[in-house]
């Protein structure tokens, strides 16, 4: 059951990969928290980490990758300190992910009818002809047609956007507190992918759901989310209210990501991006990682920033952010 509190807060999570050529902080030190009913949009380059936050959140970082520091607090409920029968009874259940990969969700030898029956089943005391029907409604949800015949289908029958559909009822099905979508929608087309939109949007205004979406696609949050955090080589950069960082970015970073987004452009008028690559996550340079590609750079960033509170409800990380007015 819901508590007061936000449905899902991250305090100080890191989680790191320990290999023979040396320790990837994957994720370090982020915080965030998304309360019900609310969409946080998690948004950055390849690599950044935002995948990594999403397995952690739900117990699935495999070695030689560990969550070494923070807290998970799920409805209250500290996940780093619960057993693996306790985080089993929830995935699928309370929580659920959307994997970018469907066949991450599905068996290749289980009838699409079975595995969505048994997901129901596990977690609610229905009988089988109702969980079938909610599986109906589920795939119909999500813009699969003849729902009846495609429940008999083996995933192998389906194209890959058609398993994505069907990966993302499985999620919704139980009605979940808190869904963790790891970029869903790339394999979809724009119809299919607005439907799903919608879909994730009314659930979560019916049911309070929570939902964080993973995303590199700005479009995308920008139709979906109420807040939003940019990630950097495992930490997060800039966070706030969704109108408030696309409308004024003030980490370089942001806004870099901002400017080369080709519907932020006059027609005709070349894009801006962000010079050089992003560093290694073996070899991250001290201080702040962004420092060997950003314009604003000198060497106080040569100490590691905090997440700092810059104006009113805005959390940064950087020693020279934009402020108003500034190029």
């Amino acid at each position: 059951m819901a508590g007061t509190g936000p449905t899902l807060r991250v305090e100080g999570l890191r989680t790191h990969f320990f290999t023979n050529d040396g320790i990837v902080k994957a994720v370090d030190d982020v915080s965030f928290a998304v309360d019900r009913g609310q969409t946080l949009g998690l948004v950055g380059e390849s690599g950044c980490g935002k995948t990594v936050t999403g397995f952690s959140v739900l117990g699935l970082v495999d070695p030689p990758g560990r969550v070494t520091d923070g807290r998970i607090l799920f409805n209250g409920e500290d996940l780093l300190t619960a057993g693996e029968e306790r985080l089993r009874s929830l995935r699928g259940n309370r929580i659920a992910m959307i994997f970018q990969d469907p066949m991450m969700t599905l068996n290749p030898v289980l009838r699409i009818e079975t595995q969505m029956v048994e997901t129901v089943l596990a977690h609610q005391d229905v009988d089988r002809d109702t969980a079938r029907q909610m599986a109906r409604d589920a795939m119909g949800k999500v813009g699969i047609p003849s729902p009846d015949e495609r429940l008999h289908a083996y995933p192998h029958q389906f194209s890959g956007g058609m398993r994505q559909r069907v990966a993302i009822a499985i999620a919704f099905i139980n009605k979940p507190d808190l869904i963790i979508a790891d970029e869903p929608t790339t394999a979809l087309d724009v119809t299919i992918q607005g439907q799903i939109l919608f879909e994730a949007q009314k659930l979560c205004r019916e049911t309070g759901t929570a939902l964080i979406w993973i995303t590199h696609d700005l479009a995308v949050v920008a139709g979906l989310a109420n807040h939003i955090c940019v990630m950097y080589a495992g930490r997060i950069v800039e966070e706030g209210r969704l109108d408030d960082v696309l409308d004024w970015p003030i980490h370089p970073y942001t806004r870099g990501l901002l400017n080369s987004v080709p519907s932020q452009k006059k027609s005709g008028e070349r894009l801006e991006q962000i010079p050089g690559m992003t560093p290694s996550p073996l070899n991250l340079p001290p201080g702040c990682a962004f420092k060997t590609r950003c314009p604003r750079a000198d060497h106080v960033c040569d100490a590691e920033p905090e997440l700092r509170e810059a104006v009113p409800g805005r959390r940064i990380r950087c020693f020279h952010p934009h402020t108003q007015g500034t190029p």
